[in-house]
């Protein structure tokens, strides 16, 4: 191989990996998309409910976020526990199975089985049957968002 062949190819592969360096799935990033998403539809749900309205900004709402297979970044399984409190000061804590894409939008699944949230449907105060809007959700992030 010449000495022209080896730079071009050097500088390709080098070009290739550049666009490696990182992902735009950051624990910040994350953390910073699903906990005002989970806040949003907690009103959603209490309103849907027909129960006592909680603004989104009343809800205190704090995500922890950890890459499945490790790491602090990239697209991929990803586990999100949500601690939560309203006005009255209850403190609550969930479990999210999160699913990441590499375009900046995820899935969140309730983990655990003994979930606080309940299961797809929830019984209203009514007795009507609702979609639980709290067991599984999607958003995404601003991936040119500045953040770890």
């Amino acid at each position: 191989m010449t000495a022209i062949a080896r730079a071009v190819l050097l500088i390709a592969v080098s070009m290739s990996l550049a666009g490696c360096s990182g992902s735009a799935a950051t624990e910040d990033r994350v953390e910073r998309a699903i906990a005002p998403a989970f806040a949003n539809l907690v009103h959603a749900q209490l309103t849907r409910m027909r129960l006592a309205d909680v603004p989104p900004p009343s809800l205190r709402v704090a995500a922890s976020c950890y890459r499945a297979a490790g790491g602090r970044q990239g697209a991929g399984d990803w586990v999100c526990t949500l601690v939560w409190a309203g006005p009255n000061g209850a403190t609550l804590r969930d479990s999210y199975d999160v699913v990441v894409g590499t375009n900046a939008c995820y899935t969140a699944t309730l983990g655990s089985t003994e979930a606080q949230l309940g299961g797809p449907t929830v019984t209203a105060s009514d007795g009507r049957q609702v979609r639980n809007l709290l067991y599984a959700f999607d958003g995404c992030f601003d991936p040119f968002q500045p953040g770890r």
